[in-house]
């Protein structure tokens, strides 16, 4: 990536407080998170021009409807869930990889009172499948997972499961399971308010794009740029391990537009006024949790979660939309509703 001079007149954390946001989230990512603070176990082109899209590159050509590739409901124990629930001691907690930079989804909010408290709609669900399995909302350990571990954590069994914001895709089926979809959103491009990138389309041209390595953009922009649908000139080189670090470098001046999910970016631009979203979706995408491929008991069961958590209407999926996501992605959820769930996978 070649160096650029920070933009004039930069606002929001640029300049000097985003280089300290930005080593104050580096140490801070260091830092294994339990919610009793008991350390973690080992365990665990042409301008303006729209550009068109195809469907995200596919592990297995026969794949279709990878959000329906899940297993029905149930709440009967097995193999999973008895190895979590034999756990003794400070020990006896449901293991979660989830993230601490993404503001209402799962952030550590200076404000509340609590130090090292993790919040946000993400942390929501985590607290109810706890809630379900342990009998204890609270039973939980954090880990802070970066975008491109989060599947080894599963693999090497550092964790039970992740619970954030994680794409169900065909390629990431192929290593992990996944429950029903919990959350609707798609691929956006972020940049500041002043740019000329008006969306994904040629106004990307001889842009630097960041992108967080092993997240569904990246993989989104290497096959649309091999597919001659983004321009040959846009630089996608610039990966970075979480994604709210690109934030950072957009701030300071060092990439012209950043591509994520819609709902993370809407939760940026809400944390620096001078950025905005530019342009529609371009994908639609599913959130789902994430687990180990023979962990079926374990699917089941958060399955029967989501489904308990989609019919509460009280404390459940809507109250945490409410609660978390209506002040950036506004008050009607529709468009982030996860479609009725399908139970496709037989075994």
């Amino acid at each position: 990536m070649n160096a650029r001079r920070p933009r004039a007149g930069l606002k929001g954390w640029g300049g000097v407080g985003a280089m300290a946001v930005a080593c104050v989230l580096a140490l801070v990512f260091a830092l294994v998170l339990t919610r009793t603070g008991a350390p973690a176990d080992d365990a665990a082109g042409t301008a303006g021009r729209p550009v068109t899209h195809a469907a995200p590159a596919r592990a297995d050509e026969e794949c279709a409807d990878p959000e329906k590739q899940t297993l029905t409901p149930s709440r009967a124990d097995g193999d999973a869930i008895e190895a979590i629930k034999n756990r003794r001691g400070e020990k006896r907690k449901l293991v979660v990889g989830v993230d601490q930079n993404s503001y209402r989804w799962g952030y550590r909010d200076p404000n509340s009172g609590e130090s090292g408290r993790l919040e946000g709609f993400d942390i929501d669900l985590v607290h109810r499948i706890a809630e379900d399995i342990l009998g204890d909302p609270d039973a939980v350990q954090f880990k802070a997972i970066p975008t491109d571990q989060r599947i080894p954590a599963i693999q090497d069994g550092r964790v039970d499961m992740v619970v954030r914001t994680m794409t169900i895709n065909c390629a990431r089926l192929e290593d992990v399971a996944f429950s029903a979809p919990y959350f609707r959103t798609g691929q956006q491009v972020l940049a500041p308010k002043s740019s000329p990138v008006q969306g994904y389309d040629g106004t990307l041209a001889n842009r630097e794009i960041c992108t967080a390595t092993g997240s569904t953009a990246h993989a989104k922009l290497e096959e649309d740029k091999r597919a001659g649908r983004l321009p040959e000139s846009a630089d996608i080189r610039t990966t970075v391990p979480n994604q709210l670090d690109c934030l950072v470098r957009l701030q300071l001046g060092e990439v012209d537009a950043v591509v994520t999910d819609g709902a993370l970016a809407a939760s940026q631009a809400a944390q620096d006024p001078t950025v905005r979203l530019k342009g529609e979706a371009f994908t639609t995408e599913y959130y789902g949790v994430a687990m180990k491929k023979d962990a079926d008991d374990l699917v089941r069961r958060v399955n029967q979660v989501l489904v308990e958590f989609r019919a509460d209407t009280e404390e459940g999926w809507q109250a945490s939309y409410d609660r978390w996501l209506s002040a950036t992605l506004g008050g009607d959820p529709s468009k982030s509703e996860p479609p009725e769930p399908v139970y496709a996978r037989r075994n």
